[in-house]
């Protein structure tokens, strides 16, 4: 699989997310929701406000926030991949009371209006993407003047660094056995080829200020592992 082919990470979601979350919990050892929770904390969503959610998945940072916007709010979660957005859909039926609004499409072309949201969330989707600059440019469209974004993803490390080598032992020797075992070894594979095109953290830094943002920051979890990028527009 190439990674940033558009149809390819489309399948690639569509084949997984039957499974997504559970190993997500189990490879991560629950932490990603975690890290998820921080990351709506650390931009403080509020009621009545607008906020969306790219590359949503299965849809859980979109019921993170849309319990903060209540009441008067709305958050549209957005996907290129249909099977997921099923799951989140019906998650959103055991919680109805939830503002929440769930569409499938590009999130480098997501068809919005400009200066729509008041604030923007993306989980594990910019690495994805065919051009993670033009994603980044699309957030600062989108945003409204002091409107606030957070990205979580893995973090790209130097080759030769020790947090590297124990990243390439725990994708080989953990990440993809494990997803082997659910008949998912290729899409877990993918993983590590995402990463050799992502831009590290100060190469985001230097992108997002490129795109138009006001102020941004990079900071790393999980001893390096992983990374959010805060921007403010």
């Amino acid at each position: 699989m190439k990674p940033g082919d558009p149809a390819a990470v489309e399948q690639l979601f569509d084949a997984v997310a039957p499974r997504y979350d559970q190993l997500n919990d189990l490879l991560s050892l629950g932490l990603h929701r975690q890290w998820k929770r921080q990351l709506v904390r650390s931009l403080k969503p509020a009621a009545g406000e607008t906020w969306l959610d790219l590359c949503c998945g299965t849809g859980d940072l979109a019921m993170a926030l849309g319990r903060c916007v209540r009441p008067g709010g709305v958050v549209i979660g957005l996907d290129a991949a249909a099977e997921p957005l099923a799951i989140a859909r019906q998650r959103q039926q055991l919680q109805p009371w939830l503002p929440l609004n769930f569409s499938q499409g590009d999130a480098l072309d997501t068809g919005l209006p400009a200066a729509s949201a008041d604030g923007i969330v993306m989980a594990y989707g910019l690495r994805n993407l065919a051009d993670p600059a033009a994603g980044l440019k699309e957030i600062a469209r989108l945003l409204r003047p002091g409107g606030r974004a957070g990205v979580l993803d893995f973090n790209r490390l130097p080759d030769d660094s020790t947090a590297a080598s124990f990243q390439r032992f725990y994708l080989r020797r953990l990440v993809v056995p494990i997803a082997a075992a659910a008949g998912l070894r290729d899409q877990y594979a993918y993983l590590e080829q995402s990463l050799k095109r992502f831009p590290d953290g100060s190469s985001q830094v230097r992108l997002a200020l490129e795109s138009g943002f006001s102020a941004a920051r990079h900071r790393s979890l999980m001893s390096g592992q992983m990374g959010v990028l805060v921007l403010e527009r």
